[in-house]
């Protein structure tokens, strides 16, 4: 028997006995794992600036805090949310009553990826075990110091009879996507959502993919550019670029990309200066892969800002690109690093037919005070998420859903949401015997019943 059989075994045992279906089951899943960030804040922290050189302020304000937020709005709502809502019922079907209830999935299974590994490993855990799953959590081995420390905290603070991390590479989580789960969770790429999608349309297992793509960032000059250029080196140079909601690409006319671009340059100094390789506030590529991956890419275009690189400190300078090409390479898929191309456009129709012509992105950015020009994007082009002056910080608000559409993911999550993704709304659906009113819709159908059918249903 493989580790993935003895595991999602010995689970699967736990939640058919009905220990994490009570609500106060669910309840101390959640206290604890809020414990655990208080308590083990240093080690988390430790791990991430291993992984992937982030400063503890990035840590909490990016993974460990937002995780903490998730979880005390969760706490504070759940025993709302799991309340049975009764729903109204047609004259038809009149005397009756009807509700629904979330109940939990069974045995869940979250993918997390590298890029965030606390924040995709802990957030879609808040929903499974809010749902009242047992839980299978596979950190990313290319963070391998938070994995290994999620490995060694989860058991040891939550209920190891229903929740378990599986370490490992891909032969581990091949073997993990063999066995039977009810549900599951992965962030990733969408090369490796295929997969996981394939392997869980085998045996019908429903699937949330968090996904990402090539989320723009319009800019048309009537706001205050400057403001703007902070905002956007701040959205995609956070974790050096490697955010799936960052702004993946600039569109901007000839005339505001002249502006914006010394601007760019100056936030970028600001923020990181003159030497951002040696700068702790600077986050680093996680390996050689994908370092060699993003090389290439700067040889794209015009390094307006930065451009420089260092394999052996897995160091990309932040990057603004001009003199891009709508065909080259770097356009071609996500870039997922520190590098930031300038498109051209002719104006706002140019700009929406580039990106409608690719995949729907995960987000959207635009930058204008113009209410036309707004709601242009809005109605006009199809993404995950919006966000009028302000990149990536939509994911931070509970209330929001968080996903994609079409290539760029399937389902949502965060909030009520977190815990709708890991449940099944049933019906429940009562009616006395007498009076016996469905009489009417019994054979046999005489020309009464028929006129008397007739008219109800017209």
């Amino acid at each position: 028997m493989s580790e993935g059989a003895a595991v999602v075994g010995r689970l699967r045992a736990a939640y058919e006995s009905g220990i994490t279906k009570p609500y106060a089951w669910r309840v101390a899943q959640l206290r604890a794992l809020r414990r655990m960030l208080d308590e083990e804040e240093d080690a988390f922290e430790a791990a991430l600036l291993a992984d992937l050189g982030k400063h503890p302020v990035e840590s909490v304000v990016t993974e460990i805090g937002l995780v903490r937020l998730e979880i005390d709005h969760v706490l504070k709502h759940l025993r709302g949310w799991l309340r049975p809502r009764r729903v109204p019922v047609p004259a038809i079907a009149l005397p009756a009553t009807a509700r629904t209830m979330y109940e939990p999935l069974g045995v869940a299974l979250v993918i997390a990826p590298w890029n965030y590994p606390v924040l995709l490993s802990l957030s879609p855990a808040i929903g499974a075990l809010a749902a009242g799953n047992a839980l299978v959590l596979k950190p990313s081995e290319l963070a391998p110091a938070t994995s290994a420390l999620l490995a060694e905290l989860l058991p040891a603070r939550l209920d190891r009879r229903a929740v378990a991390v599986v370490e490992g590479g891909v032969p581990q989580t091949t073997d993990l996507l063999e066995q039977r789960f009810d549900t599951i969770f992965y962030t990733g790429n969408g090369r490796v959502g295929r997969i996981v999608a394939a392997a869980a349309a085998k045996q019908l297992t429903p699937v949330t993919l968090e996904l990402g793509g090539k989320s723009p960032v319009y800019v048309d000059g009537t706001g205050d550019l400057r403001a703007a250029a902070e905002r956007i080196v701040w959205g995609k140079f956070l974790n050096a670029g490697q955010t799936c909601v960052a702004p993946d690409y600039l569109l901007a006319t000839a005339d505001v990309a002249a502006r914006l671009v010394p601007l760019l340059r100056e936030a970028v100094l600001a923020r990181y200066g003159e030497h951002p390789e040696s700068n702790p506030d600077y986050a680093r590529i996680p390996d050689e892969r994908r370092f060699d991956r993003l090389l290439p890419l700067l040889a794209d275009g015009d390094a307006a800002v930065g451009g420089t690189a260092d394999r052996g400190r897995l160091h990309v300078a932040p990057t603004v690109l001009t003199g891009v090409a709508r065909d080259a390479p770097i356009m071609q898929e996500e870039i997922f690093g520190p590098i930031l191309p300038l498109i051209e456009v002719t104006g706002l129709d140019d700009a929406i037919r580039f990106v409608n012509a690719g995949d729907k992105p995960l987000a959207l950015y635009v930058f204008s005070t113009d209410r036309a020009v707004r709601r242009a994007w809005l109605t006009r082009t199809s993404s995950g998420a919006v966000g009028f002056d302000a990149p990536n910080v939509h994911l931070s608000v509970p209330g929001l859903p968080f996903g994609g559409v079409g290539g760029s993911g399937t389902g949502a999550y965060h909030g009520e949401r977190s815990l709708r993704v890991f449940s099944h709304e049933k019906a429940v659906f009562a009616k006395p015997l007498a009076p016996d009113t469905l009489a009417l819709f019994r054979p046999p159908y005489t020309e009464r019943v028929e006129a008397i059918v007739r008219r109800i249903f017209r």
